[in-house]
């Protein structure tokens, strides 16, 4: 690591308040009819981050709907305490995976690493399945976004391997 990036990272804030939206439309339509609904993902998550020393602000289960995503987005970006916002689930290949392509538009910066380096840790777990995998980050009005694939080894590969060990960084910079 070079020693503007040590710096850099000894900067940052050590405690971030994260906003978790969970995007699975059979798991919401589930929750709407007061049946009961396992998130396997949604609780890996947000014990990762809680574990790291975290603060989950809100964690919410929506459907794969564009209005309700942009929604959450906007929430999140009127949010003044809000550090990060994870978006998991809703970033595979079927037509009704449209949690990229909502959330894309309101970046202001791409991070393009951040699905470069979650495909090339994926291949190395599932082989060439990794060419379906879709992660995306950037930021957005001070805050970090993140997009991640529902299934609980993705959000376990990209919690521990790039999320927490950059995120307090991401946010220092997005700050500037």
């Amino acid at each position: 690591m070079s020693e503007s990036t040590k710096k850099h990272k000894a900067e940052a804030p050590k405690r971030l308040k994260f906003g978790i939206f969970v995007c699975s439309t059979s798991r919401y339509q589930k929750m709407k009819k007061g049946e009961q609904v396992e998130d396997v993902s949604g609780d890996l998550i947000e014990f990762l981050l809680k574990n790291a020393g975290h603060t989950i602000a809100f964690r919410k289960l929506i459907p794969d709907d564009k209005t309700l995503i942009e929604e959450g987005i906007r929430q999140a970006l009127a949010s003044a305490d809000l550090d990060v916002v994870v978006f998991c689930g809703g970033t595979g290949v079927a037509p009704s995976d449209i949690t990229i392509e909502t959330v894309s538009p309101f970046l202001e910066k791409v991070l393009p690493g951040f699905g470069e380096i979650f495909r090339r840790f994926s291949f190395d777990m599932i082989g060439s399945a990794a060419v379906l995998s879709r992660a995306i980050a950037g930021v957005a009005k001070g805050k970090a976004f993140f997009c991640i694939p529902g299934s609980p080894d993705a959000v376990k590969l990209c919690s521990e391997k790039l999320i927490l060990p950059e995120v307090a960084h991401i946010v220092k910079h997005a700050r500037e």
